[in-house]
């Protein structure tokens, strides 16, 4: 072989080996650069042959969590973009993400297969609504893509279904005694001095899920399916309270029903608040509960008490009850000057005689109105979860004149509405009585107390029906079988006073008080329609 041939074979090979290289080099940056051709641009949803089941579901995800399938990798993008729309406006705009799962290895064969992928949506309040779902792939015109169906969206969800959203507010967080919402579901306006102690103690006692909607899925016709995301666990029951709805209703629309401040407290004789009211005009501090005022006539049933046991009467006993009586260095007058004569203890009290119980106070023992109060409840002090509270305060008298204002109710007595309620309430059982606001969460006893002899107790009942029938009270002869008490009680200058009506019917106690009224006939007549309501 000449060397010219030679040369020219050797040429030949060397460019073959060249050309071999450059188709090498032009593969490689090809199939290097499919990956990255295969994003298509920002939504990413230009398709290659070589994208992996796993590309795709990631793909279709990301597309997904933007709310817009019109370009992803599934095959029926009109339908998928549509229902997803509809999902996100059902869902009041809650924002979704999802991630990638579990995606099983595919033979290079296979015509389907499937991945598993986590979903969180987000709504108003960041209550989260987290779930697994599934995605099914096939092969399609020899590309992966999803198969479209609404369980896509929830694993749940079946052909013609879809889902449904409600405020979880239909729940109530704290429930009275009947069931009916004293916080969240449709409790607005009720107990409203009362909202943010029950609001709360329900919070320290992690009620509820947190939650601030209810996700279900419905059938074609709307009707609930299954409650998916917001259904109440055993723990996410609402508290319990003692209160009432109606009683607590009844009692706000008797007090809003008047011009001046105005307070109710009503209890079942067990203890256990039905409510408690105040109107705009008596503030937004819990006054019924821990304001401590001269409780005025209403105080005799402790004076009356007192008397019983230590004054050697009966509520029998013939007493005087002059118009008006100098006892010790205090004048005492009764309502209007009225003179009674010598009439029964009974009648005296119904009419509310003042020199009658300030008389009766002066012979007692300096500690005898404070025992007889104790026996009462109304120097006991009571720990209720989420309130703050103050029966009373009644020391032992430190002089006879003293003595004799705190007989009728006035100088340094002062008794709170939950302790008068409190007060009727003994009268009413024949026991001490431990207030309650929680079924569940017991009420801590710092200072209890010993109710008074069950024989001066029926004396005192007797009495206190006598003035819903013939005495002062008389107004409330058509509320049914009412017990109980009027007061009017000056204060400050002594040129105005807070009326009272304290009392029990059947198994519910209460106080009425109104202050700044000036008579007590205003306080009975709040009392009946309390009572009506």
């Amino acid at each position: 072989m000449s060397p010219a041939r030679k040369r020219g074979i050797l040429i030949g090979a060397a460019l073959a080996v060249v050309a071999i290289v450059v188709a090498a080099v032009v593969l490689l940056v090809k199939e290097d650069r499919a990956p990255a051709a295969s994003g298509g641009g920002p939504g990413g949803s230009t398709e290659s042959a070589q994208d992996s089941p796993a590309q795709v579901a990631a793909r279709f995800l990301r597309l997904f969590d933007m709310g817009d399938l019109t370009t992803a990798p599934v095959d029926d993008p009109a339908a998928a973009t549509t229902a997803l729309t509809g999902t996100r406006n059902t869902l009041n705009g809650a924002s979704v993400r999802t991630s990638l799962g579990e995606v099983p290895t595919t033979p290079g064969n296979a015509t389907s297969t499937s991945a598993t992928f986590h979903v969180a949506w987000t709504f108003a309040g960041n209550s989260v609504w987290k779930y697994e779902g599934k995605l099914d792939l096939v092969r399609n015109a020899g590309k992966w893509v999803v198969r479209w169906a609404m369980s896509v969206i929830h694993p749940k969800l079946e052909a013609g279904q879809r889902l449904s959203v409600a405020p979880v507010s239909a729940k109530p967080v704290v429930a009275d005694r009947d069931g009916k919402a004293l916080v969240g579901g449709d409790a607005a306006g009720v107990a409203p001095i009362l909202q943010g102690a029950l609001a709360k103690v329900a919070s320290g006692q992690n009620s509820g899920t947190g939650t601030t909607v209810t996700v279900s899925r419905v059938d074609v016709a709307g009707k609930p399916v299954e409650t998916l995301f917001g259904e109440a666990a055993e723990t996410d029951k609402p508290l319990v309270s003692t209160l009432s709805v109606a009683s607590q209703n009844a009692a706000q629309k008797a007090v809003d029903g008047f011009g001046g401040s105005a307070i109710i407290v009503a209890m079942k004789t067990s203890g256990e608040l039905l409510a408690v009211a105040q109107n705009s005009a008596a503030g937004n501090q819990p006054k019924a509960l821990s304001g401590l005022y001269a409780p005025g006539s209403a105080f005799k049933i402790a004076t009356a008490t007192a008397a019983l046991q230590q004054g050697g009467v009966s509520a029998d006993s013939q007493v005087a009850c002059p118009g008006s009586e100098q006892i010790g260095t205090r004048t005492l007058k009764n309502d209007n000057g009225f003179d009674l004569g010598t009439v029964s203890l009974k009648t005296a009290f119904a009419a509310s005689c003042n020199t009658t119980f300030g008389r009766l106070a002066g012979q007692l023992p300096a500690d005898g109105l404070a025992k007889a109060a104790s026996q009462l409840g109304l120097n006991a002090d009571f720990e209720v979860p989420g309130l703050s509270t103050e029966t009373g305060k009644v020391e032992p008298s430190s002089s006879g004149d003293e003595q004799v204002e705190a007989g009728i109710g006035q100088g340094r007595v002062q008794v709170s509405p939950l302790g008068a309620a409190l007060m009727a309430a003994t009268v009413a059982t024949g026991k001490p009585v431990v207030p309650k606001l929680w079924q569940g969460l017991e009420t801590k006893v710092n200072a209890g107390y010993q109710a008074p002899p069950a024989g001066v107790l029926n004396q005192v009942r007797a009495m206190m029906r006598e003035v819903c029938t013939t005495g002062t009270a008389k107004a409330l002869k058509g509320s049914g079988a009412v017990f109980g008490k009027t007061g009017t009680a000056q204060f400050g200058s002594g040129a105005d006073a807070n009326g009272w009506f304290v009392g029990y019917r059947g198994d519910v106690a209460f106080a009425v008080m109104l202050e700044g009224s000036n008579d007590s006939k205003p306080a009975v007549q709040l009392a009946a329609k309390f009572l009506a309501g």
